[in-house]
Order: C-alpha cells, then structure tokens, then sequence
C-alpha cells in the first residue's frame, strides 16, 4: 500500500493570471459580478425584473447560472452596493461563484470594481475565495473512486481574472499573493484534516523537513533525547503517556536585512483524548485531530514567506505529541519542570496546550526577538466566550495587539481582544510548586493566558485562542465545512507588515 501524503495541498500548482476581457474568454461559466443597483453587465442578457423574478437580488454570497437566449451561460455573483464593496465582500462573491460553478476546473472571474478597492487587494482576495471555497482534501476519499476510474468534484486548476487593462499589473501581483496565501491556508487545513493515525508528532516533522527542502527555510527536529536535554518538562509529560514519541520542530526564515524578527510558538496536540482527565466522548472527541491546529497554521504561513518576499525574519516553534492515557501517562497531582526551571502541578490533564507551549515560550525569550505570537485551539471556554467564528486574543503590548487586530481585519479572520487580568493570577497558585496548570471554573481562558504570560517575560507577546473558529461545522462561502487552516492568513497578514512593537506611528505613548 502506498504511503499517504497528509498534506496533498503544498506541491499543488494552480494556474492564476489577469488579463483584460476579450469579449471571448474561452470560459465554460463566466462569473459576471452584479450590484443591487446600476445599469447591469451586458453578459447577463436580462433585465432586473428577471432576475428579481428567479430570487437574485445580486446581494454579496449569491451566485445564480442564467442561460439567455441565444447567449453562453453566465453566473450572475452577487456583490451588493459597489460603494461599500470590500476585500472581505469580493473574497465572499467569489467563494460564491466557485461554489456555483462547483464542476469547473476553470475558473473566469471579472473582478468587481469600487471605490473602497484597489485591484492588488481585489485580486488577492477574490483568488483567496475561489481557491478556499473549492478545497477538499482528497487523500482518503478518493482512493475509491481513483480505484473504480471515477473522478469526485474537481479541484480548481485555474483562475483567470479579467480586469481594465490599467490594473493588470497590480491586480497581477495581488493574484500572486492570493494564491500564495490560499496554498498556505489550504495546507493548514490538510495538516488539521489528517487523520490522527497519518498525522503523528513524527510524521509532522518529515511534513516540515520536506517544507524545508523546498524553500530554504532551516528546520531543525528535536527527539526526546534532545527534549531531555533541553529540560522541555512540559512536553515531555504531556507526552508520557503515548506511545508516539513527541517532536519540537524549531523554523527559521531569515530574508537578509531583516526589518525585524517574530518568533512563532504553535501548540501541536496531534490528538487530545484529554489523558487521564479523559473527554467524553461526543462529538467535540471526534474532532480532537484538530488540536494541531496552531502548529499547523504556523508550518503553512512559514512555507510562503520566501515566495512572498517577506522582510521579517522568522523563527517558529512547534510542539507536536498526542495526549494519551496509558499506566506511563502523567497523573493529576504530578508536578513537571519547565524549560527555564518552573514547576508546574498539573490537576488537569486536558490543559495540556499550556504546558507544551511554556516550553517553547521559554526558548524564544532566549534568544533576541522583538514580538513572541503564539497560537492554539487552548480553551472550550474562548469558544463558549466567542462562539465558533471568533478567536480571543491576548497580550502585553498595545502596540503588538493592535497588529494583529489590523492583520485579522485584513484576512477576515476575526479576533476579540480579551483581559490579561491578573486579579485571576492568585488563582493559579500552586502549594507544592510554582504554579498550577488550572484556576478556577470561571475565566478559565483567562487563566491559561495568565500562565502562559508567566514564560515570556518583558518580551511583547500576543496570544491568539483559536479553539472556536478552527472547526466550522457548516459550509459558508470560502470556509468549508471541517478544519479550517484558521490564522494561517492572519499570521501572514502580520509578518508581511509587521513593525517593531513601540516604532510604529499609531503606538501609544
């Protein structure tokens, strides 16, 4: 039986390119976007009265295939009041062509126009949308139908955006970008979608050395041994109860005259059973593959930065082991030893995340970095908080938290600042250790922001819970239903306009 690929997405090439219409586009199904007022595309062929009459109204999210007399048929995509049209709206309208024209393998898309758009940010969205709204992953699925000669639905070879011909270029390089950026995404939802089996601690760290081999990036892969040495405590004992070994995986891109640096830190539970405080098992048990899914958003993003020409230098940190019971597995009352000497009693061996990530929050305070971001699906509370389409973030630097706001604004992945409070600090005060690894039953991701805030010091640091938005259950647009690959984009939104915490112009004195 032949090796399966956890992450089909990364070596997939897609044809992208802009060019102005021709009037003969060679397209099987031309998506024509349309507004709710105006005069209306001559492609379409019929007037509002028909439309209305079907149920297109041409708001953002409907698309509708017309076939005029006489005409080829077109999709009609809906994209509300051009004068308020945004990226986030084109990225939607063209999610919503993709989705209509779901047996294309290629894809003609004019680009929507308005005065809140300039072509680069246009393209790169509507590229981003197609290509999210048409991810599937096809390593298991398929091979039944590849046995029996059948083809499921196709995934998009090509998109194709027509444009003026004034806005080639630019919309050209955002075109670029977008699908840089959706390979980044799609290959996060890969890593989350693999199947706990294909997708060990071991086998993430082939995935980055194999990432590595390719663009350039310096990845170095730490066993136990060299966890033992390191005295990385919390790993190690959320790992003792597996029978996978777990892995550290430390990435580095450096552009030269880097204009600052971030260091990364991915929580990568590979499973989470919840260890001896087991989960129950219900539906939120079956999706615990997911619980990678920061380690996995921070792989992808670092597999595009050379292609996109990223300046700031890169370091990434991702903690990979599953959280198991066993008769080796760590007990409640048990105290672990953190990277940097810090005891730790755990009295939940579900909030796992935390110990795994202090870790690697000790190792970047050990070098010099001018921002530490970590990123995990850490608490069902930041869910209960924010619902599924919200993450939480936190942090210790104003000026690094509005970054990431304006990052999550740009990628339309949504954050919502939450208290760094240290009134609730007392409540992770441990009798025999240093600390606890749990508070109380309320706040409690404040509490595991508190802890994790304990292991980086002076060092501006956000942290970003992502336990809600990596799992859409319902299929909406470009997010499909599944793993999300959530925060992907938004990381790569941050690097490629990171500032130095304090230097840049909005930092308040």
């Amino acid at each position: 039986m032949r090796a399966l690929d956890p992450m089909p997405s990364w070596e997939r090439g897609v044809t992208v390119s802009v060019r102005p219409p021709s009037g003969g586009d060679g397209a099987v199904l031309l998506g024509v976007p349309v507004a709710v007022t105006g005069r209306l595309p001559a492609e379409l062929g019929v007037g509002r009265d028909t439309l209305r009459a079907v149920g297109f109204e041409a708001l953002v999210g409907q698309a509708m295939v017309l076939t005029p007399p006489g005409r080829d048929a077109v999709v009609a995509v809906g994209i509300g009041d051009p004068a308020r049209l945004d990226a986030a709206g084109v990225r939607d309208a063209a999610a919503a062509f993709a989705r209509c024209a779901s047996t294309q393998e290629r894809l003609v898309f004019t680009l929507p126009q308005g005065p809140l758009l300039d072509p680069a940010a246009a393209a790169q969205a509507a590229v981003e949308g197609a290509l999210l709204a048409r991810y599937r992953y096809p390593v298991l699925k398929d091979l039944r139908l590849a046995a029996a000669k059948r083809g499921g639905q196709p995934l998009v070879a090509e998109v194709m955006l027509l444009t003026a011909a004034r806005q080639v270029r630019a919309a050209t390089e955002g075109a670029r970008r977008g699908e840089l950026f959706a390979r980044a995404a799609a290959m996060a939802r890969d890593l989350a979608t693999a199947p706990p089996s294909l997708l060990t601690a071991v086998r993430m760290a082939e995935c980055a050395a194999r990432v590595a081999g390719t663009t350039g990036l310096d990845t170095e892969i730490f066993d136990r041994d060299a966890l033992l040495e390191l005295g990385c405590g919390g790993l190690l004992g959320v790992n003792a109860g597996s029978a996978d070994p777990p892995r550290m995986i430390r990435m580095r891109y450096r552009p030269e005259g880097a204009d600052g640096h971030v260091t990364l830190v991915g929580k990568g539970i590979m499973y989470d059973s919840g260890g001896i405080s087991l989960k129950p098992a219900d539906a939120v048990h079956a999706t615990m593959k997911n619980d990678m899914s920061g380690a996995g958003a921070i792989l992808a993003a670092m597999a595009v930065l050379p292609a996109l020409g990223c300046r700031t230098a890169v370091t990434g940190y991702l903690m990979c082991t599953d959280n198991m019971p066993s008769g080796t597995a760590t007990k409640l009352g048990d105290v672990l030893t953190m990277r940097g000497g810090t005891t730790v009693e755990v009295l939940n061996t579900d909030a796992e995340g935390r110990l795994v990530m202090a870790d690697a929050l000790v190792l970047a305070t050990e070098e010099p970095t001018d921002a530490i971001v970590d990123i995990a699906t850490l608490t069902g509370a930041c869910l209960r908080a924010l619902g599924p389409e919200v993450a939480g973030v936190f942090g210790n630097d104003r000026s690094l938290l509005r970054q990431v706001c304006a990052a999550a604004l740009r990628a339309d992945e949504p954050v919502w600042q939450l208290p760094l409070d240290r009134r609730y600090r007392g409540e992770l005060e441990s009798e025999i250790a240093d600390l606890k690894n749990v508070g109380g039953p309320n706040g409690m991701a404040i509490h595991a922001a508190l802890f994790l805030a304990e292991f980086v010091g002076d060092v501006p640091w956000a942290h970003l819970d992502i336990a809600g938005p990596a799992q859409c259950d319902t299929p909406r647009l470009w997010r499909t239903a599944g793993c999300t690959g959530f925060g992907t984009r938004l990381l790569l939104e941050l690097l490629l306009d990171f500032t130095r915490p304090g230097q840049d112009a909005t930092a308040e004195q």
